[in-house]
Protein backbone atom coordinates (compact mmCIF):
# COMPACT_ATOMS: atom_id res chain seq x y z
CA UNK A 1 0.00 0.00 0.00
CA UNK A 2 1.44 3.61 -1.29
CA UNK A 3 0.91 6.72 1.33
CA UNK A 4 -0.80 9.45 -0.16
CA UNK A 5 -0.59 13.22 0.73
CA UNK A 6 -4.11 15.02 0.15
CA UNK A 7 -4.36 18.82 0.57
CA UNK A 8 -7.68 20.04 0.97
CA UNK A 9 -9.24 24.08 1.15
CA UNK A 10 -12.57 24.45 2.94
CA UNK A 11 -14.61 26.68 3.80
CA UNK A 12 -13.57 27.55 7.69
CA UNK A 13 -16.68 26.90 9.81
CA UNK A 14 -17.75 24.47 12.17
CA UNK A 15 -18.72 20.95 11.13
CA UNK A 16 -16.60 20.88 8.24
CA UNK A 17 -13.92 18.46 10.19
CA UNK A 18 -16.26 16.09 11.31
CA UNK A 19 -17.69 15.94 7.97
CA UNK A 20 -14.28 15.31 6.13
CA UNK A 21 -13.31 12.57 9.16
CA UNK A 22 -16.52 11.10 8.83
CA UNK A 23 -16.28 10.51 5.12
CA UNK A 24 -13.25 8.42 5.73
CA UNK A 25 -14.50 6.63 8.85
CA UNK A 26 -18.22 5.58 6.76
CA UNK A 27 -15.63 4.11 3.42
CA UNK A 28 -13.40 2.52 6.10
CA UNK A 29 -10.54 4.52 5.11
CA UNK A 30 -8.36 5.05 7.83
CA UNK A 31 -6.33 8.30 8.18
CA UNK A 32 -2.60 7.91 9.32
CA UNK A 33 -2.18 12.07 9.60
CA UNK A 34 -5.02 14.94 9.96
CA UNK A 35 -3.89 18.69 10.37
CA UNK A 36 -6.16 21.21 9.75
CA UNK A 37 -5.58 25.14 10.32
CA UNK A 38 -6.92 28.62 8.78
CA UNK A 39 -5.24 30.08 5.72
CA UNK A 40 -4.38 33.70 5.43
CA UNK A 41 -7.73 33.99 4.21
CA UNK A 42 -9.99 33.53 7.19
CA UNK A 43 -13.10 32.10 5.50
CA UNK A 44 -11.06 28.99 4.63
CA UNK A 45 -8.97 26.13 6.17
CA UNK A 46 -5.98 24.13 4.46
CA UNK A 47 -6.26 20.40 5.54
CA UNK A 48 -3.44 17.98 4.96
CA UNK A 49 -4.62 14.17 5.00
CA UNK A 50 -1.99 11.15 4.70
CA UNK A 51 -3.91 8.33 3.86
CA UNK A 52 -3.03 4.70 2.50
CA UNK A 53 -4.37 2.99 -0.17
CA UNK A 54 -3.69 1.98 -3.93
CA UNK A 55 -4.76 4.54 -6.58
CA UNK A 56 -7.85 3.30 -6.63
CA UNK A 57 -8.93 4.21 -3.19
CA UNK A 58 -7.01 7.93 -3.77
CA UNK A 59 -9.09 8.37 -6.27
CA UNK A 60 -12.69 7.15 -4.75
CA UNK A 61 -11.23 9.45 -1.49
CA UNK A 62 -11.02 12.24 -4.02
CA UNK A 63 -14.42 11.58 -5.88
CA UNK A 64 -16.11 11.53 -2.27
CA UNK A 65 -14.87 14.89 -1.10
CA UNK A 66 -14.99 16.95 -4.12
CA UNK A 67 -19.25 15.65 -3.26
CA UNK A 68 -18.80 17.70 0.06
CA UNK A 69 -20.30 21.47 -0.21
CA UNK A 70 -17.41 22.94 1.76
CA UNK A 71 -14.54 21.44 0.17
CA UNK A 72 -12.94 24.03 -2.52
CA UNK A 73 -10.27 22.41 -3.80
CA UNK A 74 -8.50 19.10 -3.60
CA UNK A 75 -4.99 18.16 -4.26
CA UNK A 76 -2.53 15.18 -4.56
CA UNK A 77 0.63 15.88 -3.24
CA UNK A 78 3.20 14.62 -5.66
CA UNK A 79 6.22 14.06 -3.57
CA UNK A 80 8.98 15.39 -6.23
CA UNK A 81 6.47 18.86 -6.25
CA UNK A 82 5.61 19.17 -2.56
CA UNK A 83 7.46 20.49 0.66
CA UNK A 84 6.42 18.29 3.64
CA UNK A 85 7.03 18.68 7.03
CA UNK A 86 6.30 17.79 10.73
CA UNK A 87 6.76 19.15 14.57
CA UNK A 88 7.76 17.42 16.94
CA UNK A 89 7.97 18.04 20.65
CA UNK A 90 10.16 15.20 22.95
CA UNK A 91 10.70 16.02 26.44
CA UNK A 92 13.88 13.88 27.70
CA UNK A 93 15.24 12.94 30.69
CA UNK A 94 18.27 15.38 31.73
CA UNK A 95 20.26 14.72 34.45
CA UNK A 96 23.14 16.52 34.74
CA UNK A 97 25.02 12.98 33.47
CA UNK A 98 23.32 13.43 30.05
CA UNK A 99 22.15 17.01 29.10
CA UNK A 100 25.21 17.93 27.05
CA UNK A 101 24.76 14.71 25.19
CA UNK A 102 21.10 15.59 24.71
CA UNK A 103 21.70 19.09 23.82
CA UNK A 104 24.04 18.14 20.91
CA UNK A 105 22.09 15.78 19.42
CA UNK A 106 19.11 18.12 18.95
CA UNK A 107 21.90 20.54 17.49
CA UNK A 108 23.10 17.72 14.67
CA UNK A 109 18.91 17.56 13.92
CA UNK A 110 18.83 21.50 13.91
CA UNK A 111 16.34 20.83 16.77
CA UNK A 112 16.30 23.35 19.61
CA UNK A 113 15.34 23.30 23.18
CA UNK A 114 12.41 25.05 24.24
CA UNK A 115 12.05 24.02 27.95
CA UNK A 116 14.91 23.43 30.61
CA UNK A 117 13.54 21.39 33.53
CA UNK A 118 15.76 20.06 36.58
CA UNK A 119 15.88 16.53 35.13
CA UNK A 120 14.25 17.28 31.54
CA UNK A 121 14.91 19.27 28.24
CA UNK A 122 12.10 19.61 25.91
CA UNK A 123 13.26 19.52 22.41
CA UNK A 124 11.40 21.38 19.34
CA UNK A 125 12.07 19.54 15.89
CA UNK A 126 10.66 20.07 12.45
CA UNK A 127 11.34 18.37 8.93
CA UNK A 128 10.82 15.60 7.43
CA UNK A 129 9.17 12.24 8.79
CA UNK A 130 12.55 10.50 8.49
CA UNK A 131 14.75 13.57 10.16
CA UNK A 132 11.69 13.27 13.26
CA UNK A 133 12.19 9.70 13.09
CA UNK A 134 15.98 9.73 13.61
CA UNK A 135 16.06 12.52 16.20
CA UNK A 136 13.60 10.15 18.54
CA UNK A 137 15.79 7.32 17.34
CA UNK A 138 19.22 8.66 18.94
CA UNK A 139 17.23 10.61 21.66
CA UNK A 140 15.89 7.42 23.18
CA UNK A 141 18.83 5.77 25.12
CA UNK A 142 18.37 9.16 27.11
CA UNK A 143 14.85 8.05 28.04
CA UNK A 144 12.16 9.99 26.32
CA UNK A 145 9.42 10.99 29.27
CA UNK A 146 6.60 12.57 26.66
CA UNK A 147 6.57 12.69 22.76
CA UNK A 148 3.92 14.61 20.70
CA UNK A 149 3.99 14.95 16.56
CA UNK A 150 1.72 17.32 14.67
CA UNK A 151 1.52 15.24 11.72
CA UNK A 152 2.11 15.73 8.31
CA UNK A 153 1.78 19.55 6.94
CA UNK A 154 2.61 20.23 2.84
CA UNK A 155 2.78 22.93 0.46
CA UNK A 156 3.63 22.87 -3.55
CA UNK A 157 6.55 24.21 -4.72
CA UNK A 158 6.78 27.05 -6.72
CA UNK A 159 4.02 29.85 -7.41
CA UNK A 160 1.26 27.43 -7.57
CA UNK A 161 -1.17 27.34 -4.83
CA UNK A 162 -3.88 24.87 -3.69
CA UNK A 163 -6.36 28.21 -4.26
CA UNK A 164 -5.20 29.37 -7.54
CA UNK A 165 -6.50 25.68 -9.04
CA UNK A 166 -10.27 26.76 -7.62
CA UNK A 167 -12.06 29.12 -10.62
CA UNK A 168 -14.41 30.13 -7.56
CA UNK A 169 -11.74 31.40 -5.30
CA UNK A 170 -10.04 33.22 -7.40
CA UNK A 171 -13.27 35.18 -8.84
CA UNK A 172 -13.70 36.69 -5.30
CA UNK A 173 -10.24 37.57 -4.79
Amino acid sequence: MKRYVISVLVENHSGVLSRVSGLFSRRGYNIDSLTVGVTDNPEFSRMTIVVRGDEYILEQIEKQLAKLVEVVSIHHCEHTTTVVRELALIKVNAKASNRVGVIETANIFRARVVDVGVDSLMIEATGSEEKIAGLIELLEPFGILELVRTGLTAMSRGSATLASETPERNATA
